[in-house]
């Protein structure tokens, strides 16, 4: 149930960039910074929720997409903290086009953990009760 929340963040903060970027309204940018923060912090959370599942099952490990899974969330974990930390600067120099080209690979990766975790849940039957 933590996971809906740092995927509507994080992919917000991407649209709230591509606004910023095509305005220049400073609102765009201070709702990124927020985005970016609330995602980091809901990524957090379902990151140590997902580690416990993770070392806490042989059969959740043995999956050909678990380890994957696994790493591409740490990999967008990361991605967002430094790109809360860019988004800390000034709007246009943390926006244009740093916080945008890290917004959009965060994204990137998200959809491919997203497929992997789906691949987990709906091929594997992990998390499934039979």
């Amino acid at each position: 149930m933590l996971v809906p929340f740092p995927i509507a963040c994080l992919t917000g903060a991407l649209l709230t960039d591509i606004a910023y970027w095509r305005s220049a309204d400073m609102m765009w940018a201070n709702a990124s910074a927020w985005l970016l923060a609330a995602g980091a912090a809901m990524g957090g959370l379902a990151a140590l929720a997902g580690l416990w599942d993770f070392l806490g099952s042989r059969r959740i490990r043995a999956q050909r997409p678990a380890w994957p899974h696994f790493l591409g969330n740490v990999v967008v974990l990361a991605l967002a903290l430094l790109n809360n930390l860019v988004h800390s600067r000034d709007a246009w120099t943390s926006v244009v086009p740093t916080g945008l080209i890290l917004s959009a690979l965060t994204v990137a990766v998200m959809l491919v953990t997203g497929w992997l975790g789906a691949s987990l849940v709906y091929r594997h039957r992990v998390g499934v009760a039979a």
